[in-house]
């Protein structure tokens, strides 16, 4: 119990402090952050959609484990925490905290598989997990048949936040 409380405050505070440093620690931004396939080609150069290795040069803003599942057909085609539909076939992912339009890098510990994908929904709502993603992913990373992964996440970027109207 106390330890899932402190992975939830680790969480939280994390959180917080992307928001808090997003200007100065991602000073770039690597393409478009609603594709993450434009993002990940122009992470790596010419290579084909889903195969980002870990040997990329682009440095995380932050990383961390924890433990994934997967969502699919029964919430396909209902809206997204950012308005969008979800897609099961898409290369999105849910997470309670990180900023949405966030990109991330999910491994698969177990087998070293990546995939690049951006957070477009709220969510894990269920105990001991820090991140859903769509069947898609899941099923790219290897672990769609049994339903749970630990998984590396590295934070590769925030989106911006918008600039406020300014008036003289």
């Amino acid at each position: 119990m106390r330890s899932n409380i402190l992975v939830g405050l680790q969480s939280v505070l994390l959180g917080l402090g992307l928001l808090v440093l997003t200007p100065s620690v991602n000073p770039m931004t690597y393409g478009n952050a609603s594709n993450p396939a434009q993002i990940e080609t122009s992470l790596q150069g010419n290579t084909s959609f889903g195969s980002l290795s870990s040997q990329s040069k682009v440095k995380p803003l932050a990383v961390w484990q924890c433990v994934t599942g997967w969502y699919g057909e029964d919430f396909d085609g209902q809206p997204t925490a950012n308005g969008e539909t979800y897609d099961m076939y898409a290369t999105t992912a849910a997470h309670p905290t990180l900023p949405l339009g966030s990109i991330i890098r999910v491994v698969n510990t177990h087998n070293h598989r990546s995939q690049v994908v951006r957070i477009n929904d709220r969510g894990p709502y269920v105990e001991g997990r820090e991140l859903d993603v769509s069947y898609e992913v899941a099923r790219r990373l290897g672990f769609d048949e049994r339903g749970l992964a630990k998984v590396r996440i590295e934070l590769l970027e925030v989106p911006s936040r918008p600039t406020s109207d300014r008036r003289n």
